[in-house]
């Protein structure tokens, strides 16, 4: 039986989008447990502001990381 590129494709897309949630999930667990250690108990809403933070500047260097990566990529010559 053959498998199509464009189906092996999305099944590689797929699988890694949910390896990523699971991830995701697994760091959001992580950052939310180290907060805890540091805030006493009884600040849930400056846990929630700190984390907010944390996370968006991670996203920031992250997204502007690769950015930065696909344009170096794209300026490079081609080699067979």
């Amino acid at each position: 039986m053959e498998v199509k590129p464009t189906y092996l494709g999305t099944m590689i897309s797929l699988a890694t989008v949910a390896f990523g949630l699971i991830a995701a999930g697994a760091w959001n667990a992580f950052i939310t447990n180290l907060i805890g250690v540091f805030l006493p108990k009884g600040n849930g809403l400056v846990a929630q502001l700190v984390y907010a933070v944390l996370v968006t500047i991670l996203a920031i260097v992250v997204v502007n990381s690769l950015g930065k990566l696909a344009d170096r990529e794209a300026g490079a010559p081609k080699t067979p």
